[in-house]
């Protein structure tokens, strides 16, 4: 088993002290960041934070310095890391990355509505020299240029509230469930059955498929005609007319059952009001304070002036 590096505290220790003091930082900032970073940073607004983003598991090979700072494009970070490490890290390039986005997201839990400009440095100290591995995260990957397009620009969107229903019944696999999370919200789901019929009928979907999409109407949908939609698919789509009617019966049936214990229900709460009301009335015929009554019985003011004409 590999042995878990040691932490070296001397060098973890004096790289803190010295760049948590403020002229340190600005003589740190102006002699490594490059001009084009320096010249949005207001280095008098300068402010170490508490705290760390680094992982639990890293913290052995890492001491980090974390400053606030305001910029010429709103509150920025400035992250400065330094490497305990023998040897350089290849993917300390990703690493940089995922502390830099811990740092937006601290950023946001604190009530900010925009992500900070962080400026992730790594201080490097390691035997080997000079540091050898790319500092572009992109590189991490096997085709930089295609991740560049992907992790650079606007990322994939499918907003199935804009796509017109006829488009979407053209998804082969995809579309019934497409349409169905489109139209989950409406309240009258048996208006588009005709459409999600077509959908099953194209026989692109198993019988379990088609399970988890009823069960996704009756557990999600905000119609009150989940019975009745499932009734016209059965109807509409006879090759799974037969499940599709069991699954219109057994919810017929909960729903009676439903209405039985509410209808139960209902009758004891009468039944308790009633006798309430019996007892409020000898209460008052016994000369029993309106007051004493009232807390007695849970009746209201309004019940207990009705009684006494």
């Amino acid at each position: 088993m590999k042995k878990t590096k040691a932490i070296q505290t001397p060098h973890d220790a004096i790289f803190k002290q010295f760049l948590a003091d403020p002229v340190t930082i600005k003589d740190f900032i102006e002699l490594h960041l490059p001009q084009e970073l320096q010249a949005i940073c207001n280095l008098n607004t300068l402010r170490l934070l508490p705290g760390s983003f680094i992982e639990d598991n890293l913290r052995p090979y890492y001491s980090d310095v974390l400053y606030s700072l305001q910029t010429t494009e709103g509150e920025g970070y400035l992250h400065i890391l330094i490497e305990h490490q023998s040897t350089p890290d290849k993917h300390m390039a990703f690493r940089l990355m995922r502390y830099s986005i811990a740092a937006m997201q601290q950023h946001l839990k604190t009530g900010h509505d925009r992500l900070p400009l962080v400026i992730p440095v790594l201080f490097y100290a390691g035997k080997r020299s000079p540091y050898p591995y790319s500092l572009n995260w992109l590189e991490d990957f096997e085709n930089p240029t295609l991740a560049g397009k992907i992790y650079g620009g606007n990322f994939i969107l499918i907003d199935v509230t804009a796509i017109p229903d006829e488009e979407i019944m053209q998804h082969r696999s995809m579309a019934a469930l497409t349409l169905l999370q489109k139209h989950i919200h409406q309240r009258e789901l048996a208006a588009f059955s005709d459409k999600l019929a077509a959908t099953l009928l194209t026989d692109f979907l198993s019988s379990e498929q088609l399970k988890l999409l009823i069960n996704y109407i009756v557990q999600a949908g905000e119609t009150e005609e989940a019975e009745k939609l499932i009734r016209q698919l059965a109807e509409k789509v006879p090759q799974h007319g037969e499940e599709l009617m069991t699954i219109a019966q057994q919810l017929e049936q909960k729903g009676f059952e439903k209405g039985m214990e509410q209808g139960i229900e209902q009758g004891i709460e009468k039944g308790c009001k009633e006798k309430a009301l019996q007892i409020a009335r000898l209460l008052l015929q016994k000369g029993v304070s309106q007051t004493l009554i009232r807390e007695t019985t849970g009746i209201s003011t309004d019940e207990l002036t009705l009684l006494q004409q």
